[in-house]
């Protein structure tokens, strides 16, 4: 049997962003971060989506995802994601996001990632 290889096109890469909000603030940042998607989708930033972890009907939840929120960006590099960024925080629109942070702290840490796609997946 041979298979194929499948290789990507180009250098799309994906942004995994995973916010750790203050115990109780994750409704707030989720209403924060409403606002803020349309401020990204200005910037070329295409989040495919936002979530908030659930506890799992299985009994298996994770106490490492209490209290987080999470999204997925696409960008067609990693230099197209910096030119991008640039672009968002420099915005006057992003600094009322900043100023909304010192006046009511909801996120004590972000963890943040670049990943390529694998060869073998579905999205590329």
């Amino acid at each position: 049997m041979h298979f194929k290889e499948v290789r990507a096109d180009s250098n799309r890469v994906f942004q995994l962003e995973i916010y750790h909000a203050v115990p109780g603030k994750v409704p707030a940042l989720e209403e924060r971060f409403r606002g803020a998607s349309k401020l990204q989708a200005k910037y070329n930033l295409d989040v495919v989506g936002y979530w908030v972890p659930i506890d799992s009907t299985f009994g298996n939840s994770n106490p490492a995802f209490a209290n987080t929120f999470v999204y997925l960006v696409a960008h067609a590099s990693q230099e197209d994601a910096k030119k991008n960024w640039d672009g968002f925080h420099a915005d006057p629109a992003f600094q009322e996001y900043v100023k909304s942070e010192k006046a009511e702290k909801l996120i004590e840490g972000v963890d943040s990632t670049f990943m390529r796609p694998a060869d073998y997946s579905a999205m590329k």
